[in-house]
């Protein structure tokens, strides 16, 4: 049957197509044909593919023709939202195409109803005929073939009014009502007694409504007893309905059912009383659900705020009873249409949409619902933008990456700077969701420079939520990123306030575990994390604790795979300490001592002066200390002094980095060799390095030989991972022998591994000796858009240093006399060690 009716519908298009016309639709398949002058054909748009309706009139008779042309006229000049929605028209010779919105028929949806319950079947039924009303006083008109062939159903499930092929008002001269009415099939069948008694023209005489009011009666009749034959009352003498002939109409309608069917159209209630009747407190309309959903639809922008949250109420208790046509296609779009505004609603509606949206089929899901839900995040409104993230769970699934990374997150990042918090929080908090559908160039770039800010928020719980997010982004980012940006990121938020941030850090270290490189875990991540073992809340020390222990527990895993020796040829100036066993050194604290002081040597050796090793050396509690060496007058940084053999009469310390206490004496003559050398070189220029000062000069510091301050710039212990230049560490050399002010900057290159010889470690007791000024991390000291730290620069001292206090106590200060021969006995010690040296040296040559 159906390929007999797809034929007829391809032999019907062929011939509009042959007869010259551009249709504006292209026919398909044959509906249904009806007990009257139409055939209805299912067709599509041609300019933009949508689904429409087509009725076809063939024009066989001139009668037949003014009952098609009526129905045109009608159609396409009554507008109305429970009239068919006319679109256009294709007139020939011998046909007439109305295209109209696309419907099906009553009848076929009658029948897919049967199946539901009776209350089910009730509501609908009701529900449609709700707005079948309003033809007659509005209009005033007569519609004339009221029936079911009349009726049709939209795809959002609405009844829709069509069949105006009697509809007429008794003022138009060209009403085909009381002239052609009998021409139409079946037009008799509802005919209200007073037209089978005395024909159709009777009817002007009458109300608009009588004869629209007896087919209504009928129609009820029809509709909830579609098995029962037609009442009693259509036919002579038109007996009124007795109560066994209810059959299945709702007990309150039946009165008024009754009412309807009366023969005598004066006393006759009209469609009009009919739906005030059922509109009434505890009406038949006024208890429908359906009916109430569709007018608080309706109503909705113009209701109050307390309205609104009833009906949405309402909507929600009720949602699982909706036909699922009325669901997808008439309360969604409203509801879209409505969360477009936003406001306080926006938050009860938008589950609303999700929930009636899950019935959407997957090849509309995203026409229906991702492209409106898309188009809200464009919104300004802070409610509408609330919901959207708190129910991100809900919808994240249907949303693919292009769509998050150029349609969402543009207007997603201006939540990070809104100025409340709420909105900013649930803005971190929905990252969590939408980071596996971003670009690399937004996770890794765009993104953490707003989450950088988020650090720094002055609400605790979206620092902490910051934190935590970065832990879960931390194995999607990029490899470089990770090494930038995880570190300085989680030590920050160790230094939280707020409790939680700083547990919220740990955990993140523990959950990133396996993001940092084994060198980095033991040169970066520990000592960046080890301040917490201390903390002042025990819930912060407990955490530090376990993230401390699995990341020892890994490096030791990794250290059972190291070899006990590093079989490299080291260059041949160095000391033999640095290839001897660690294990026969580092059974007592003397070992210990002794290989941090080798280990000293090996790494400052060629930049720093052995007076500035000394004061390193001194600042340390080490009992252990053999004698110390003397301290030198300053030197600049071209030069490389050698060391004195010559103890100082006052000193009375220990010297442990002394070259003769070593058991590597060849080592310690290339070393001489090589400071003899360099001193010689420099020699030819200024005996003292150019550093020599005026004694006649009263206005001289001379306190800074008193106290004798060397200020060398080392390596802050928490931004040495990140920065180039070192930050200045005031150490207090040897009292014995007074110094001026010499700044030594040593560049720190970037670790490469766990054996680096470039980079010493300073105690820090050396870094910040009390009473010295010293660097340390600031709070501004944050990591810049590439995950870098940031460093405030080094700050000036702003007074000179005080002298400290001499090798004999006494804190008189010096005259020009004293001072001159001060100057004396240093040049003179500085040429006797020289001389020293270059003596060893012949020797040693002699020797071998």
């Amino acid at each position: 049957m159906d390929y007999l009716r797809t034929l007829g519908s391809a032999a019907v298009s062929t011939l509009v197509q042959k007869s010259g016309l551009n249709l504006p639709f292209t026919l398909g398949a044959k509906v249904a044909t009806f007990d009257t002058i139409y055939t209805l054909y299912d067709g599509t748009k041609r300019d933009d593919g949508s689904p429409v309706s087509i009725f076809e009139y063939e024009l066989s008779g001139r009668n037949t023709r003014a009952l098609a042309q009526n129905a045109l006229r009608k159609l396409r000049t009554t507008r109305h939202p429970d009239v068919l929605k006319f679109m256009d028209v294709v007139e020939t010779d011998s046909t007439i195409h109305i295209m109209t919105e696309r419907v099906r028929p009553l009848q076929s949806a009658l029948s897919s109803w049967s199946t539901k319950t009776e209350q089910e079947r009730q509501d609908w039924l009701l529900w449609g005929l709700h707005p079948l009303t309003f033809l007659n006083d509005p209009c005033s008109s007569t519609h004339g073939a009221f029936n079911t062939n009349a009726i049709f159903i939209s795809p959002s499930g609405e009844w829709k009014l069509g069949g105006f092929e009697l509809l007429s008002n008794p003022k138009d001269d060209a009403a085909v009502l009381y002239t052609s009415a009998s021409l139409l099939p079946g037009s008799m069948n509802t005919a209200p007694p007073e037209v089978k008694k005395s024909g159709w023209s009777t009817l002007k005489q009458h109300d608009v409504a009588a004869a629209d009011a007896y087919a209504l009666g009928l129609l009820l009749h029809t509709l909830f007893n579609p098995s029962h034959p037609p009442p009693a009352t259509a036919q002579p003498p038109h007996p009124p309905p007795p109560a066994s002939s209810r059959g299945s109409i709702p007990l309150p309608i039946f009165p008024l059912f009754k009412k309807l069917l009366t023969p005598n159209p004066a006393t006759r209630a009209t469609p009009k009383h009919f739906l005030e009747v059922g509109m009434t407190d505890g009406g038949f309309f006024a208890n429908n659900p359906l009916v109430k959903i569709c007018l608080g639809l309706d109503n909705f922008a113009i209701a109050s705020e307390s309205e609104k949250a009833t009906f949405l109420r309402t909507l929600n208790e009720s949602a699982a009873s909706f036909p699922q046509e009325l669901a997808s296609k008439k309360i969604l779009p409203s509801l879209l249409s409505a969360l477009e505004f936003g406001g306080a609603s926006a938050a009860a509606i938008l589950p609303l949409v999700l929930q009636f949206g899950a019935n959407v089929s997957p090849e509309e899901y995203t026409k229906t619902i991702v492209d409106p839900i898309v188009k809200l995040y464009s919104s300004p409104d802070r409610g509408t933008r609330m919901a959207l993230l708190d129910h991100l769970p809900q919808y994240i699934d249907k949303l693919d990456k292009k769509t998050v990374s150029d349609k969402i997150f543009p207007h997603l990042q201006t939540g990070f700077a809104d100025t409340v918090a709420v909105i900013r929080e649930a803005t971190v908090r929905s990252i969590s969701s939408f980071a596996p559908k971003l670009t690399e160039r937004i996770l890794n770039n765009d993104l953490l420079r707003l989450l950088a800010k988020m650090q720094v928020d002055p609400e605790p719980s979206i620092r902490t939520n910051t934190c935590i997010l970065l832990g879960r982004l931390g194995p999607t980012l990029g490899y470089n990123t990770k090494k930038k940006v995880l570190v300085p990121a989680f030590s920050r938020a160790l230094k939280d306030s707020f409790v939680h941030a700083r547990v919220a850090a740990l955990m993140a270290f523990t959950a990133t575990i396996d993001c940092f490189e084994i060198e980095d875990l033991a040169t970066k991540v520990i000592p960046n994390m080890s301040f917490a073992l201390i903390d002042r809340e025990k819930v912060v020390r407990d955490q530090a604790f376990k993230t401390l222990d699995l990341y020892v527990k890994k490096l030791e895993a990794h250290a059972a795979t190291l070899p006990e020796t590093a079989n490299t040829d080291g260059p041949p100036n160095l000391p033999e300490l640095n290839t001897t066993s660690s294990t026969a050194i580092i059974n007592s604290a003397a070992g210990a001592a002794t290989t941090l002081a080798g280990w000293a040597i090996t790494s400052l050796g060629k930049q720093l002066a052995a007076s500035d090793m000394q004061t390193t050396i001194d600042t340390t509690s080490n009992p252990l200390d053999s004698p110390a060496l003397t301290a030198k007058p300053p030197v600049p940084l071209a030069t490389r002094p050698a060391l004195s053999q010559t103890p100082s009469s006052s000193s009375t310390k220990a010297k442990p980095l002394q070259l003769g206490g070593m058991k590597s004496p060849n080592s310690a003559f290339n070393l001489g060799d090589q400071l003899a050398e360099e001193f010689a070189a420099s020699e030819t220029a200024s005996s003292w390095g150019g550093d020599l000062m005026d004694v006649n000069a009263d206005d001289d510091d001379w306190s800074m030989c008193s106290g004798s301050l060397i200020r060398i710039s080392l390596i802050d212990i928490q931004g040495a991972f990140e920065t180039a230049q070192a930050p200045p560490v005031e150490a207090p050399s040897t009292p014995a022998t007074p110094a001026p002010v010499t700044q030594l900057k040593v560049k720190a290159p970037r670790p490469s591994s766990l054996h680096r010889s470039s980079s010493p470690r300073i105690p820090t007791s050396a870094r910040a000796p009390s009473g010295v000024t010293s660097r340390s991390m600031t709070p501004d000291q944050a990591w810049d858009s590439q995950g870098e730290w940031v460093e405030a620069p080094s700050a000036k001292p702003s007074a000179p240093p005080t002298p400290s206090v001499s090798s004999t106590g006494s804190s008189t200060p010096m005259t020009k006399e004293e001072k001159a021969a001060e100057m004396a006995r240093r040049k003179e010690e500085r040429r006797q060690r020289i001389a020293m040296l270059k003596e060893q040296k012949k020797l040693a040559a002699a020797g071998a």
